[in-house]
């Protein structure tokens, strides 16, 4: 009984979370075909053009809703920001020729940050999220320094373990509570970051394999994205939050779902 009930909360969040994932799951989509389809134009440009067209469709027909799009167009402006700064310092790179290109940047890789966005944005509506205790000003401002010291960490001390601290106190005693089948679970808003996180450090292995992008030590040969870009990512993770959270109705952030499910501590 018990097992069986574990079970089919298991399969109802995941696929929830599968839900939430419509438009990275489509990215990656077009990241894997664009990978073994001879295309007409360069690869970059015909991967901007789907992305455009996804966005389109996943809108048109409901599965991303008007907020949703605003999100991911913020998001990929955000997106869009980092890369100029971290390809010209040499961080990654965009081997491949387009015209779709600023600064050897391809424009669509704004959308693989605008995915997180849409991601965290979906999941929020799948799973009716609802913060407790959650202090907006302080956590925007954790979140500010943890962007900032993306930028500044290549002329100043790297100052990630210090801005991780301080997002783990911005957000100390602030809960994520979500419903699932019914039951709402409730974990740190600090651990969703890091489990987040980790997925998309999964995920980076997987685009980076695909030739999304390529690390210096990429170049030759692919290897394994280096453990601490998961830290990266869960940092990166929490400004998405922020942005999202500040372009929701204050009400839907923080007031509880409609009904009263029943409530199942986590973490």
């Amino acid at each position: 009984m018990i097992v069986g009930r574990f079970l089919a909360q298991l399969l109802r969040f995941a696929w929830q979370q599968a839900r939430s994932c419509a438009f990275a799951v489509g990215v990656f989509a077009l990241l894997a075909l664009s990978n073994v389809v001879p295309l007409p134009i360069a690869r970059y440009d015909a991967l901007l053009l789907g992305c455009l067209t996804l966005t389109a469709v996943l809108w048109l027909t409901g599965v991303e809703t008007r907020r949703e799009v605003l999100v991911i167009c913020v998001f990929h402006a955000v997106g869009l920001a980092l890369e100029l700064f971290k390809i010209r310092m040499g961080s990654w790179s965009y081997p491949e020729p387009a015209l779709t290109k600023v600064a050897g940047v391809p424009l669509y890789s704004g959308f693989m940050y605008a995915a997180v966005g849409s991601y965290i944005c979906a999941a929020w509506r799948h799973l009716h999220l609802r913060l407790v205790n959650y202090r907006p000003a302080l956590t925007a401002l954790a979140a500010a320094t943890v962007y900032l010291n993306f930028f500044t960490h290549h002329w100043l001390p790297d100052l990630r373990l210090l801005a991780a601290v301080g997002l783990v106190a911005a957000t100390w005693r602030t809960w994520v509570h979500y419903t699932v089948g019914g039951t709402e679970y409730r974990m740190p808003l600090a651990l969703s970051f890091g489990l987040i996180g980790t997925f998309l450090w999964i995920a980076e292995n997987t685009a980076t394999f695909l030739g999304a992008w390529r690390y210096p030590d990429q170049m030759d040969v692919w290897r394994m994205v280096h453990l601490s870009k998961l830290t990266s990512w869960t940092l990166l993770v929490s400004v998405s939050f922020v942005l999202a959270a500040a372009i929701r109705p204050r009400t839907a952030a923080l007031l509880p779902p409609r009904s009263t499910p029943r409530v199942a501590h986590r973490g």
